[in-house]
């Protein structure tokens, strides 16, 4: 797996961040609007703001995440997504180091990130890779769980 930055209107970016706005539409039924969410701007992912990152299987677009700088030395990590058919061979974590390595180029030593106790797959990632439980940090009225980690 090859992971790289990517700016916000890459191609592979758009339709990555599609499919993973309709998978939270899917799941989280109808209260989740797609189109009213809207948690990360474009200028937040770029340096020193934050990254976007696309992993890559040969040349195909399989996996994505954030990493946005939310307070001194304090990083979140958004919308981390593995597509449906590249699931099960250990993207998530794979990405989810890639996004702590960003996430300390930008100078932060903690990462936090919310996500929804439905989904357990993503909750069991997080815990394995020592994430613990927090209160809530951001409001995020579509978020459950909310989570954080020392990253030195």
């Amino acid at each position: 797996m090859d992971v790289r930055p990517v700016p916000a209107d890459a191609p592979d970016a758009r339709r990555l961040m599609a499919e993973y706005l309709a998978e939270l539409g899917v799941r989280m039924g109808a209260e989740f609007d797609p189109a009213r969410y809207v948690d990360v701007a474009p200028g937040e992912l770029e340096p020193p703001a934050g990254r976007l990152l696309i992993a890559y299987d040969d040349d195909e677009a399989v996996a994505c995440g954030v990493v946005r700088v939310i307070g001194p030395g304090v990083a979140e990590i958004k919308r981390m997504y593995v597509a449906p058919q590249a699931r099960g061979r250990g993207l998530g974590r794979n990405m989810l180091g890639a996004l702590e390595r960003a996430a300390l180029a930008l100078g932060c030593d903690c990462a936090r990130l919310d996500t929804s106790a439905s989904f357990t797959e993503a909750v069991g990632l997080y815990h394995g890779a020592g994430y613990a439980d927090i209160d809530d940090y951001n409001g995020n009225p579509h978020a459950s769980v909310w989570m954080e980690r020392r990253l030195r």
